[in-house]
């Protein structure tokens, strides 16, 4: 059978802008609600009901459901109890006078409150004007309470049409349906059939079809109108007005080639009869088969057939693959049958939220109502430039990589750092103009987290004692420093927060791990916290968990290497990557044979100096083989180079061994994935041979390829911003213990 609701995941994800928000009018039905605890990847959920009866029904509903998805679950919607919205309301109704579809309801405004307050029209209206993509009804509400309305208030066509599609179990007798796949269209929504109607329901089913089955499912879409009326009566349109609508079929399917060139591939003919649509024999008989192919999209007559035909498939096969999609509401409706499953639901959903990222119009939301899009400054300082980005809510809408030219810089050669933040700070300032925009029009800003004294992971409000470390330099001298003091500088005089988000020095490992066997030496723990924790973070929200229920190994690789180990939403274990502890890297040697290493360091032929850039900065790949970029190892191993091939494998053995030497931080826990993530990660070739090395460990590979910092500021500040995590505050003699 094919697995389409794998299917609609992969092509979601591919084509996602932002999650599109969807209100729920039947949140307390378990079906609908155990659906909702399988969304929250896809859409932001708006559920019409307090919340705490939302966990009543969960509790006493979905004990069979992992608890912590259902509390993740939980976590990412919004609950409204409509009467706490008279806002709202008012604004719906007053609208709804206005509405000539709307005002059969109601004859004044008391009565259009009333009318208002009722799930089903909430809902649909919270669309119709913009503060919703998508509403979700009928499993509990009658045609007339959302169907009907929906239809009124939502359709952006003309023509309307309802479409059932089915993926039958592989025992479904071979050839029938190609693929097993099937599709219903019926035409009963709409109040008048001509040639032009039929002709219309025909293109907008196929294409919805071909909207969702992938051209490597099926390569083309073949639909078929059936007809078994000679008198063109009620029971269905006559073959007269099937062969009319076939004429005008191509015209319209030119029309929507020139929107998506998908479309091309749609077939259509017409009077297939009816038996032929239930019955393989007379689809042999009557030529349904006959087709290049066979046929999948079946349009019925009338609304009566359309029901049956859906109905009776769904009877017979009940392991079936089902659900229905509208056409000609923009992908603003979902209309639930009375016996829906909780499949039926997440599968109906999912086929509008993908129609809708694939169309291309979609981007957000038109209002932030439900959820709120917090626009926070991200600031990321290097050593010659700035990068800054603007996030509303998780999408960015603009990013600059400001360069500071060497005459900028040249008044502060031999002093700190630090000294900068006034230069910094003003090219920041000039941007945000040139967008439009004020530190007022800001809902927060967030540096990058500097060499402050060791902390454990989280989103830090940046306050005295960070900026009083940060400018005395209590771990050193480095950009990363610049991020909280331009952050604070530009944030405090309008009373917004300034935040850090996972410095460098986060350490949360245990004395175990830090321990050596030299007295003078103790472990430090400096790596690519951001990413590792972003990372892990990711790894958790894609298994719609939280981070604290996650067991992984993130691997960032990049310039530098590290490997940490994230036990239960702590960071338990990493190697030093910032003095080349480790695997080696592009430009840093890894560890070393220690007696080797203390011959060379008195051997003479070095200075200090020369064996601290060693180990950073001209090690590794550029010590190995004069390049710090894999893409050029890799053409050279392609040209035949044995020795880069070589030193490749060695590189990714290292990393490998590195990453099964941290099984014993988890204890004996089932450990969830290995994360492969940093520039490093964009190599197949890489990321293949690790796969290979790591095949015996027991788990997964993710990869999330590159380093994403600015996203990753970005959402430490909006999950204080939204109230999902207390920012943690620093205090040195706290921070100090750790």
């Amino acid at each position: 059978m094919f697995r389409i609701e794998e299917s609609f995941d992969t092509q979601i994800l591919k084509a996602q802008k932002d999650r599109p928000v969807v209100v729920f009018i039947e949140p307390l039905d378990a079906r609908v609600l155990e659906a909702v605890c399988h969304l929250t990847r896809y859409v932001k959920p708006v559920l019409l009901a307090g919340e705490d009866e939302v966990r009543e029904t969960a509790v006493r509903c979905l004990s069979h459901l992992d608890r912590s998805r259902v509390e993740y679950s939980l976590s990412e919607c919004a609950f409204l109890k409509i009467a706490e919205r008279p806002d709202l309301v008012e604004a719906f109704a007053t609208d709804c006078l206005s509405h000539p579809k709307c005002r059969n309801e109601a004859s004044d405004l008391e009565e259009a409150r009333l009318a208002l307050s009722s799930p089903g029209l909430f809902g649909i209206y919270a669309v119709h004007l913009g503060h919703a993509d998508m509403v979700v009804g009928g499993a509990t509400h009658s045609p007339r309470q959302f169907f009907r309305p929906m239809l009124a208030l939502l359709a952006n066509r003309a023509v309307l049409c309802e479409v059932g599609v089915f993926v039958l179990p592989d025992d479904f007798p071979d050839g029938h349906y190609p693929q097993n796949i099937v599709v219903f269209g019926d035409v009963g929504v709409n109040a008048v059939m001509t040639p032009e109607v039929l002709a219309e329901v025909a293109v907008g089913t196929c294409a919805a079809a071909r909207d969702l089955i992938p051209e490597d499912v099926l390569p083309e879409i073949h639909g078929a109108i059936v007809s078994y009326s000679h008198r063109g009566s009620d029971e269905g349109p006559s073959p007269d007005t099937v062969r009319r609508a076939i004429e005008l079929v191509p015209d319209l399917l030119a029309k929507r080639v020139t929107t998506a060139q998908r479309y091309a591939s749609i077939r259509i003919t017409g009077e297939v009869k009816f038996s032929a649509a239930i019955s393989r024999r007379s689809a042999e008989l009557y030529g349904m088969n006959g087709l290049s192919g066979g046929t999948n999209v079946i349009i019925s007559p009338n609304l009566e057939t359309g029901n049956l035909l859906y109905h009776l498939y769904a009877a017979r096969f009940p392991t079936a693959k089902k659900f229905p999609v509208m056409f000609g509401v923009a992908f603003r409706g979902v209309d639930l049958a009375i016996d829906c499953t909780p499949e039926d639901v997440r599968l109906a959903v999912k086929a509008s939220v993908l129609r809708l990222q694939r169309d291309g119009r979609w981007s957000r939301t038109p209002k932030d109502t439900f959820f709120r899009r917090h626009r926070v400054l991200v600031i990321n300082p290097g050593s010659t430039s700035t990068k800054i980005a603007v996030f509303e809510g998780d999408q960015e809408t603009f990013s600059r990589e400001i360069q500071h030219t060497s005459e900028e810089l040249a008044p502060f050669a031999g002093r700190r750092i630090t000294e900068q933040y006034d230069l910094r700070k003003d090219a920041v300032l000039r941007v945000l103009g040139e967008f439009g925009l004020t530190v007022d029009d800001l809902d927060a800003v967030c540096g990058r987290g500097g060499l402050l004294r060791p902390l454990p992971h989280g989103t830090y409000r940046v306050g005295q004692a960070i900026l009083d470390d940060l400018r005395s330099g209590v771990g050193g001298d480095h950009a990363s420093n610049l991020g909280a003091l331009i952050a604070h500088e530009l944030a405090s005089p309008s009373g917004k927060p300034a935040f850090i988000v996972d410095p460098v020095v986060v350490d949360e490992a245990p004395s175990r791990v830090k321990v050596t066997g030299f007295k003078d030496i103790r472990r430090r723990v400096i790596s690519h916290a951001l990413n590792q924790v972003a990372s892990a973070r990711r790894y958790a929200q894609e298994s719609e968990t939280f981070y604290e229920k996650v067991n992984v190994i993130v691997c960032h690789l990049g310039g530098g290497i590290s490997i940490g180990a994230h036990r239960l939403g702590r960071y338990i274990d990493a190697n030093n990557g910032l003095d080349g502890e480790g695997p080696f890297t592009p430009e840093r040697s890894g560890s070393l044979p220690q007696g080797q290493l203390a011959e060379l360091c008195f051997s003479g032929r070095y200075t200090h100096a020369q064996i601290k850039r060693l180990i950073k900065g001209e090690g590794g790949l550029m010590a190995l083989l004069g390049t710090s970029d894999l893409r050029e190892v890799e053409r050279r191993i392609d040209a035949g180079d044995a020795w880069a091939a070589e030193v490749f494998d060695a590189l990714a053995y290292q990393v490998a061994k590195s990453a099964a030497a941290l099984l014993p931080a988890f204890e004996g826990r089932k450990i969830d994935s290995i994360i492969l993530t940093g520039g490093m990660a964009r190599s197949k070739a890489l990321v293949d041979l690790l796969t290979h090395y790591l095949s015996g460990m027991p788990c997964g590979i993710t990869v999330y390829a590159g380093e994403n910092e600015m996203v990753a500021l970005a959402k430490g500040a909006l999950r204080v911003l939204y109230e999902k995590e207390e920012p943690r505050e620093y205090v040195v003699a706290e921070t100090a213990a750790v």
